[in-house]
């Protein structure tokens, strides 16, 4: 009944018209739709005919994921769906990839996001609260956009999660020349400027995090404990009106058996109660090593309110305190050294399966060191030897020994030996074992744990009696920590993203796993959250908050001992180790190369580099690998498939066709929010369907105070993904050390204080001889640079600790510096004289910030509150400085307010309402009266200018006053 059918068959579409226009996905299938309407005696339609879904005039499908109009059903009255529509959903990617794998040659389009929190202020009273308007805000500036489609430039505004959150982005996506590269903040300015225009005169909208008083302030009407988050600290009034999302709060948690438990550590000031007698923590290593939040990892005190766990940045993960002992059901992911003992043997096949050899991979020879955990055996075609076999952490298999059980082809590599974060070639060309040291700085790999859900032992004690590691940290290792427990409070907080579309596949997946490594820097660097609940945080980023806040793992997922039984509906049953939230960082690459041809290849894998535990769900990773899906990628999306869909629709189960639609693959896509989102192009139902490619999205970055920034950074990220393109760059580091950086990119100020691990040689090194033998040298190496690297592979790729200063201007001889590269390849492409001058700027601010020369948006925040006067160094947020610090936020993003410790000498130039919209020459009859009425304003007005302009000529005679305030004398 609230939903509008519109009969159009054939409207022409395409990427430049506005979103009112576009095919609207279904929650059913279109299918089901046209039977109805035949039924209801609409008569008969075209066997192309497809119905556009609009309610309310506004576009229904954004990344929140798939926002329809319908009846979701609550947890449990899914549960019989939930295998249904996972197995679905990977039939639906099958369809959708093989009749899109071979899209290639698409140009350049993308485009950004920016989400705007609402806030309600009373000066006299100095308070702030959510402003609960934005569906009436965002319904108001659609419909000034609808009569503004005749501008080249607009914008579409759509829904967020809060009842006070509105998203923005261009209407039309930019181009892939330089001079639109001069578009993203013009536009950034018009969307700040119609906003403002709309919003009520005690309305403010600055483009910050979150809502630092969220937890802690309620109005009259609000009512915590409501029944969709049950949350001690906030109302459901907050949530978006829309069932998909009060939906998906209610399923998270019901999913996981409790509220979301979100802990964050406190930040230590002077006079803060909590910390009254508590040790400081100590963390040994190097600089880049100091205490960190591990988040999402507190299953040591899954309960617990007032303290948060910390760890040290020296490893990738808090809990490397040894493998999981005692229970046969849980295997260990473990580390081999591939060494064929066999005369003439250099190495073995790649299995895609147990005993299926896979010839043209890029196979690991003798020395190799590869990672994986070991499966059921297979009896050979005598049955006489039970053969073992090792599955890898790039999808395929290798075998422990010979068919015939006589030759040992992997050996396991004890938890404190070798470090699995590259290969190790054992006729290395290295001189000694520096290269090897380097690898590992920052300490040895952690041992870590995996756990099949089809492992032969019973799924009962696999939940309930499953041995678990003394995890128990030393209680000086606990911190008091700010406590919150509801989505609210991570989907609550706002960002910055941006997605481009891809040349084809090869390039979507290859940039996915580049810009992947840069997730963790580029939010240190953009951080902007110290504030949370009021209180201030010892952390600066909002990742890890939305990642607990979206946790539906069950305690066995997480690795709780003694955990609730089996729940056949589940993925897994419930029992699947879990490693991370759905909200995280990617857990596996998907890029796996190309032959010397230049040509792709299916097998070539960089098994090196994945070397973190990956669950996946067998049963689906078959059915792609069966589809003759490549084993990197079928690990991916099998990895995507071990969680549930969170919010099923009535109606919309098996009535969607899977070779036509691809909603249940959607549903689970969209709702693995990692820091890079890979985006199959979507169907197009009919020719007049947008055409769009391949995509990627990059999702870490945090907001900025001002449109120069948020341009800024949005336009570096654009510029580094041509600049690894066109160079040829290589930025893998083993995705241990990416979650390590993800840790360290949390804490305070972590931008200018931690260091990160980045690779050490983008390109390939250059061999020669120096008469000492053979010796490898940067690419970048300048002019009369004798240095060298010992090492050939093992040099090649090698990575090392880097400051945020080293990261993006460079270190020593061999690498370079994203700034200066992204400087380079604007002079490659000959950029104009007029773009480049305002790229310039955004280049200096980057690196002014990555050097410490200005603060981050964190970093102001947290000096604005303690020199505030009336803070009292106890972490405490007032309201009254809450109040003062998002005024300030306001006028430094509309450009009244300059602070020179967040933008130096970069003045922002003011942003009004003048000119958000045109105004129409109107022509119809003005009513005499009126008439009148304007007639003699004008009078009024010409005879106070001619009384002005007598008094100035009587004060400085004829020649008029010194400013030449009356110069042009003639009217």
């Amino acid at each position: 009944p609230n939903m509008c059918i519109l009969l159009l068959g054939c409207y022409p579409l395409s990427l430049e018209e506005p979103p009112i226009y576009f095919l609207l996905r279904s929650i059913i299938s279109d299918k089901c739709v046209i039977n109805w309407l035949e039924r209801k005696n609409f008569g008969s339609f075209p066997h192309n005919f497809r119905p556009i879904r609009l309610e309310n005039w506004r576009i229904q499908d954004f990344e929140m994921g798939l926002l329809k109009v319908g009846e979701p059903k609550t947890f449990d009255e899914s549960k019989p769906d939930l295998k249904y529509i996972r197995y679905a959903g990977i039939r639906q990617f099958i369809s959708t990839f093989r009749r899109v794998e071979n899209l290639n040659g698409e140009e350049l389009l993308w485009g950004e996001e920016v989400e705007y929190g609402i806030f309600a202020v009373d000066p006299a009273k100095k308070t702030l609260r959510l402003s609960l308007r934005a569906k009436n805000v965002m319904d108001a500036l659609n419909s000034k956009e609808r009569s503004h489609l005749h501008r080249s430039e607009g914008c579409n505004w759509v829904p967020e999660y809060g009842a006070w959150m509105i998203e923005a982005t261009p209407a039309r996506p930019y181009t892939g020349f330089s001079n639109d590269l001069l578009r993203v903040e013009p536009n950034m300015r018009l969307r700040r400027s119609r906003l403002i225009s709309i919003l009520a005169e005690n309305e403010i909208a600055p483009t910050v995090t979150c809502y630092p008083l969220l937890g802690t302030v309620l109005s009259g009407d609000e009512h915590v404990r409501g029944e969709v988050a049950n949350s001690e600290y906030v109302s459901d009034n907050i949530i978006n009106p829309h069932p998909r999302f009060g939906t998906l709060t209610r399923n998270i948690r019901t999913r996981r058996g409790s509220n979301v438990n979100i802990r964050v550590p406190l930040f230590n000031d002077t006079n803060t109660p909590e910390f009254e007698g508590m040790e400081p923590l100590s963390c040994p290593g190097s600089a880049g090593s100091g205490s960190v939040w591990p988040y999402g990892r507190q299953e040591t005190d899954p309960d617990g309110k007032t303290t948060v766990m910390m760890g040290c940045a020296v490893t990738a993960l808090w809990d490397d305190s040894g493998s999981r002992a005692g229970s046969s059901d849980p295997i260990t992911l473990k580390k081999y050294v591939v060494g064929v003992e066999r005369t003439g043997a250099v190495g073995v096949f790649y299995r895609s399966s147990p005993g299926v050899i896979v010839a043209n991979a890029d196979w690991p020879r003798n020395g190799d060191i590869v990672t994986g955990f070991e499966v059921a055996s297979t009896s050979n075609d005598n049955g006489d030897h039970k053969q073992r076999w090792v599955r890898l952490q790039n999808g395929y298999y290798l075998p422990m020994t010979s068919d015939d059980g006589t030759v040992t082809l992997l050996h396991p590599v004890g938890g404190n030996g070798q470090s699995s974060s590259s290969v190790r070639r054992a006729n290395s060309h290295a001189k000694d074992d520096s290269a090897v040291r380097r690898n590992v700085s920052g300490g040895g790999t952690p041992t870590l744990v995996s756990k099949r859900s089809n492992s032969g032992g019973s799924l009962n004690t696999l939940c309930s009696s499953m041995e678990l590691p003394d995890t128990q940290m030393p209680r000086k290792r606990t911190r008091p920590a700010i406590h919150m427990d509801a989505m609210a409070f991570g989907m609550g907080c706002c960002c910055l993203q941006v997605t481009f579309q891809n040349r084809d596949v090869e390039e979507s997946r290859f940039i996915y796993d580049q810009i992947a490594v840069l997730a963790p820097i580029m939010m240190a660097l953009t951080a902007s959250t110290p504030i949370l609940k009021g209180r201030l945080a010892d952390t600066d980023c909002r990742w890890g908050i939305i990642s607990e806040s979206v946790d539906d793992r069950t305690p066995a997922e997480r690795g709780v001992a003694n955990a609730q039984d089996p729940d056949p509906f589940l993925s897994g049953e419930g029992c699947r180790m879990l490693y991370k939230s759905r909200y995280d960082s990617i857990s596996t690459y998907i890029y796996q190369g190309v032959d010397d041809n230049k040509g792709p290849t299916t097998d070539q894998v960089i098994n090196m580099y994945n070397d973190i535990p990956v669950a996946v769900d067998e049963e689906a990773y078959a059915m792609l690998r069966k589809a003759g899906i490549d084993p990197a990628l079928s690990q991916h999306i099998a990895h995507l498939f071990v969680r549930d869909p969170l919010v099923v629709f009535k109606g919309s189960v098996e009535e969607v066709e899977d070779e036509t639609m691809t909603e249940h693959f959607e549903s689970i896509q969209s709702t693995n929010w990692q820091t890079v989102r890979w985006k199959p192009p979507p169907l197009r139902l009919t020719p007049n369907d947008p055409h769009i490619g391949w995509r990627t999205e990059f999702r870490s970055m945090e907001m900025q105070l001002t449109d120069f920034e948020n341009a800024a950074y949005t336009v570096f990220v654009v510029l580094l993904t041509r600049v690894i393109i066109a160079f040829d760059l290589n930025l893998y580091v083993p995705l241990s050390r990416v979650d390590a950086n993800m840790q360290r990119a949390h804490s305070r100020d972590a931008a200018h204080t931690m260091s990160f691990f980045f690779r050490r040689h983008l390109a390939p090194l250059v061999e020669g001889e120096t008469g000492f033998g053979v010796a490898y040298k940067s690419i970048f190496a300048k002019n009369g640079d004798d240095s060298t690297c010992s090492g050939g592979i093992e040099e090649e790729n090698s990575y090392e600790e880097m400051t945020m200063k080293e990261i993006f201007t460079g270190k020593g001889g061999y690498f370079p510096g994203l700034v200066p590269l992204v400087h380079s390849y604007l002079d490659y492409i000959s950029c104009d004289c007029v773009t480049k001058k305002k790229l310039m700027d955004y280049l200096s601010v980057i690196e002014k910030r990555a050097k410490g020369e200005l603060l981050t948006p964190a970093m102001w925040q947290r000096k604005f509150v303690r020199e505030h006067p009336a803070y009292k160094f106890d972490s405490i947020v007032t309201e009254e400085i809450a109040y003062d610090l998002m005024m300030a936020c306001k006028e430094i993003g509309e450009g009244t307010r300059h602070e020179p410790e967040l933008l130096g000498n970069f003045m922002i130039d003011r942003v009004t309402t003048n000119g958000a919209y045109d105004t129409k020459l109107e022509s119809g009859r003005v009513d005499s009266t009126r008439l009148v009425d304007l007639l003699n304003r004008y009078a009024a007005r010409a005879d106070i200018g001619v009384r002005r302009r007598c008094s100035l000529r009587s004060t400085y005679g004829s020649l008029g006053p010194p400013n030449g305030e009356f110069q042009d004398f003639s009217i």
